[in-house]
């Protein structure tokens, strides 16, 4: 398939700059895959649509404060800097921009926001591929330990930030409620609709929610640049699986009941691990770099919750792959509910509106 088959036209004022007035206060698009039926509802009646026995699966990464800003220590040039992953202390894989002015050798100093000057320096080490930077840090034993009071929200490009008051906002929101273990630098949205009295209300109707751990990385958003799918390769992310949320998949798998992904990095983990070990979950701690899309057969998941997705993006592949499972016809499909969904005015992107496909 051709990558050019997943665009679409979005009106730049559907790309919402600020989570709603509360997590579940969004709207929620339900998609009805046998029929094609497309209802809109609102965020709260998902409940409507989960089953005594479905296993709800949550992605439970903590987005970390990986936005940087620095100085050219010799000439005083600005960088931002988007850490990655970390390689060891004090050593971190990085973007930063703009990348041609962050040669080998070159020294930033780390500032805070206000311009403060933190005493923390980088030196850029290597360079690889994909144009990212290794970056080595003095002036802290950890700068991983410094982010909360040095770093910045990694939102997205294509949400706008002009003062202190919006970025404490992103603090919490960007962030879902039940988020644990750190190392995302990208949050999982699916999973910022969600409410402590939301999931209270969803175990109450019978629904076992499970949590598995993907630190969502710069490879589920990077652009995909070749004309066809097939010649576009996936950046490996960290995940793990617990041995009660395997234990549960499973069951659920056996017993004939659903298993109902939350978000587009929950179904990577989830038929990541499945595909390693004919169709069934283990306890695991791994790399995936698994790319999804049409044609492609689901061992695990039955049902998708996610947020609306780029054009041509591979989120946007993987949720089409899911609308017809084994077939080339999901594109359609989801190419006609984001119309859909355009023309009612849902609001676009992290930030943005839910989509069901059940």
């Amino acid at each position: 398939m051709r990558t050019a088959d997943f665009d679409y036209q979005l009106p730049h004022e559907l790309i919402a700059q600020h989570p709603a007035p509360r997590r579940d206060a969004s709207r929620l698009l339900v998609l009805n895959r046998p029929n094609g039926e497309i209802r809109h509802r609102n965020f709260p009646d998902l409940l409507e649509y989960l089953r005594p026995g479905d296993v709800l699966v949550l992605n439970n990464s903590r987005v970390i404060p990986a936005r940087l800003r620095g100085v050219n220590a010799h000439t005083g040039g600005q960088f931002e800097i988007l850490l990655l992953e970390e390689n060891a202390s004090n050593d971190w894989w990085a973007m930063l921009r703009p990348g041609k002015r962050a040669r080998i050798g070159t020294r930033i100093t780390i500032r805070k926001h206000t311009a403060t000057d933190t005493g923390i320096r980088a030196t850029v080490t290597a360079t690889n591929a994909e144009g990212h930077r290794r970056l080595s840090f003095t002036g802290t034993r950890n700068i991983s330990d410094e982010l909360d009071a040095v770093g910045e929200v990694p939102l997205p490009p294509y949400i706008a930030r002009n003062n202190l008051d919006a970025l404490a906002e992103d603090k919490q929101r960007y962030q879902t409620v039940f988020a644990e273990p750190p190392g995302s630098v990208a949050a999982p949205t699916a999973g910022l609709h969600f409410t402590p009295e939301l999931l209270g209300g969803i175990r109450a109707r019978g629904v076992d929610v499970q949590f598995v751990t993907l630190h969502v990385g710069f490879g589920t958003f990077a652009p995909v640049k070749s004309e066809t799918l097939a010649g576009h390769t996936m950046h490996e992310e960290r995940y793990e699986i617990s041995e009660a949320t395997a234990r549960a998949v499973n069951a659920a798998k056996l017993a004939g009941q659903r298993v109902v992904a939350v978000g587009t990095t929950s179904v990577r983990e989830l038929e990541s691990v499945a595909a390693q070990h004919d169709g069934k979950l283990v306890a695991a701690l791994g790399r995936t770099s698994i790319f999804i899309h049409p044609p492609f057969s689901f061992r695990v998941v039955d049902a998708l919750l996610t947020n609306f997705h780029l054009p041509c993006s591979t989120l946007l592949m993987l949720v089409s792959a899911l609308a017809a499972p084994g077939e080339t016809c999901g594109r359609e499909m989801i190419l006609r509910a984001y119309a859909a969904a355009i023309r009612e005015r849902y609001r676009f992107y992290s930030y943005g509106d839910a989509m069901l496909i059940v």
